[in-house]
């Protein structure tokens, strides 16, 4: 990382993760980018969850010509999350190959904020550089399972 980033890891991460698994997590995600499927986008994103249960669970997107079949970073990793009983995301960490840093879709946002609405979400430019979100930033005033009350079956 750049000097830039250091300072963030060190300053604001530091209260939250350490700079290690910060560094852990990125490579990962970095690693999952690099599996990414994504012939007809040519955008690979990578996301790495670290959970309650000390796991780090990656996901890269998977497109599909079909494009509404297509699956971003975090569908991929929340998904193996839940099959491998992986726990609780706590941190997620998202990188692609942006000038800045780059934040979840609107639908990885929604799938991110199902499994836990106070995810901190940390998003990698190219170059290192980040930012740091928790979920309601992202995605204020999230579709859950609140606003399923009061419905019924039809």
């Amino acid at each position: 990382m750049g000097e830039a980033s250091r300072q963030g890891v060190t300053g604001r991460v530091a209260n939250t993760i350490s700079p290690d698994l910060l560094e852990r997590l990125r490579s990962a995600a970095l690693e999952a980018q690099s599996r990414s499927y994504s012939p007809y986008s040519n955008f690979p994103v990578g996301a790495a969850l670290w959970t309650d249960r000390d796991r780090v669970v990656t996901g890269c997107n998977v497109e599909n010509a079909s494009y509404g079949l297509t699956r971003c970073a975090e569908q991929t990793a929340i998904q193996r999350c839940v099959v491998e009983d992986a726990g609780k995301p706590l941190v997620a960490v998202v990188v692609g190959n942006t000038d800045r840093p780059l934040t979840p879709c609107g639908s990885g946002r929604q799938i991110l904020a199902e499994f836990n609405p106070d995810l901190r979400v940390i998003c990698f430019s190219r170059t290192g550089e980040f930012a740091e979100f928790t979920m309601r930033e992202l995605l204020p005033g999230a579709f859950d399972r609140d606003g399923l009350e009061g419905t019924e079956p039809q």
